[in-house]
């Protein structure tokens, strides 16, 4: 068998599911919203609503496409393809499932380990940003514009904090590695004991690098009307809406394989050595696609209950709140590093 075909079997498998994750989470967030409001949410396409993402991506193939005369065309279509591109590669990188044994051969579900996993996950997502930039600004709309100045502004911001709160969980797992860092948590040896103060702060830091409520400043319609995508429509503001989605599931990942263990879950070993390799694989991928779905529900709870904040209050929550905890976190890990050595 040619060496290659699992790792393409396996980067379809990802980029299929993370579609299908993007595409339904448009779904659960307005059923979820529903639910937080007591009313039914959309019910009318198929049994209890399930085919309503599928009328929901016909009705933005079949939208007419629009190009502001006064735009610049080139960078108005590039923006959505940079933030589309830049949220599916973020995902090459994280492990899916425990390595598989079979006929003696070892198959990984991650479709790469580099030894600075991370950096390239921020890397990717610091990218991103670029293509809500670039569009907000090719729009030749002062809505549009205000809200890439946004992006950018809350983006810097808040990835310094997020920055410096994976710095003091390499400090105590001593690699940069994706696969190394959940490796390291077996069982229930999470490392969200040893973490909470970096976990809480990267948290909050996800939300803002996904411009979710209560960072969603670069979308605010009361005041933006629609921000960076204002003049944008048909699939160019469905790549927007899907980078969004893709971005959430891709830091609920991250969240998940960095603090809570990613596929490993109590009894790991046992259950392993009963049902065999492949079985046991496909329950750890179950496990981490659990917590990574439960991670989603978190945004969306928190959408649909928290208001959203004035732009001084989420910088003075970046710069005065968030980068002096960092700080601080970064010191008590070394701290409590020093004194176990001794």
């Amino acid at each position: 068998m040619n060496p290659l075909l699992p790792t393409v079997i396996l980067m379809l498998v990802i980029f299929a599911l993370t579609m299908l994750v993007a595409l339904y989470s448009t779904f659960a967030e307005r059923k979820v919203a529903a639910f937080l409001q007591d009313r039914l949410g959309p019910n009318r396409a198929g049994p209890g609503g399930i085919l309503q993402p599928l009328a929901d991506g016909i009705k933005m193939i079949m939208k007419e496409e629009l190009i502001p005369v006064m735009s610049n065309r080139f960078l108005f279509v590039l923006g959505p393809g940079i933030a589309m591109i830049c949220a599916l590669m973020a995902g090459v990188v994280i492990p899916w499932g425990p390595d598989v044994q079979i006929g003696g051969q070892t198959y990984y579900l991650q479709l790469a380990d580099p030894d600075f996993g991370i950096l390239y996950v921020f890397a990717v997502v610091s990218i991103g940003v670029y293509g809500i930039m670039i569009g907000g600004w090719a729009s030749n709309n002062k809505f549009s514009l205000m809200g890439a100045l946004r992006a950018s502004s809350q983006v810097i911001s808040y990835e310094l904090s997020m920055g410096l709160a994976i710095i003091a969980l390499v400090m105590m797992t001593g690699s940069l590695s994706m696969r190394d860092i959940v490796m390291q948590q077996q069982g229930f040896n999470w490392n969200i004991w040893y973490q909470p103060l970096g976990f809480l702060i990267f948290l909050v830091t996800a939300f803002a690098e996904t411009n979710r409520t209560p960072f969603d400043l670069p979308e605010c319609e009361t005041e933006l009307i629609g921000g960076f995508h204002t003049e944008y429509s048909s699939m160019k503001l469905g790549f927007y809406l899907f980078a969004e989605y893709i971005n959430m599931f891709i830091s609920s990942a991250v969240m998940a394989a960095l603090y809570f263990g990613g596929y490993n879950y109590p009894g790991m070993e046992s259950v392993n050595a009963a049902v065999g390799p492949v079985w046991g694989a496909l329950i750890g991928f179950a496990v981490y696609f659990l917590k990574i779905v439960l991670f989603i529900f978190f945004f969306m709870w928190v959408r649909w209950t928290v208001p959203r904040f004035r732009y001084d209050q989420l910088m003075k929550l970046g710069w005065k709140g968030l980068l002096p905890l960092s700080l601080l976190n970064i010191f008590l890990t070394a701290a409590l590093l020093l004194w176990l050595r001794k």
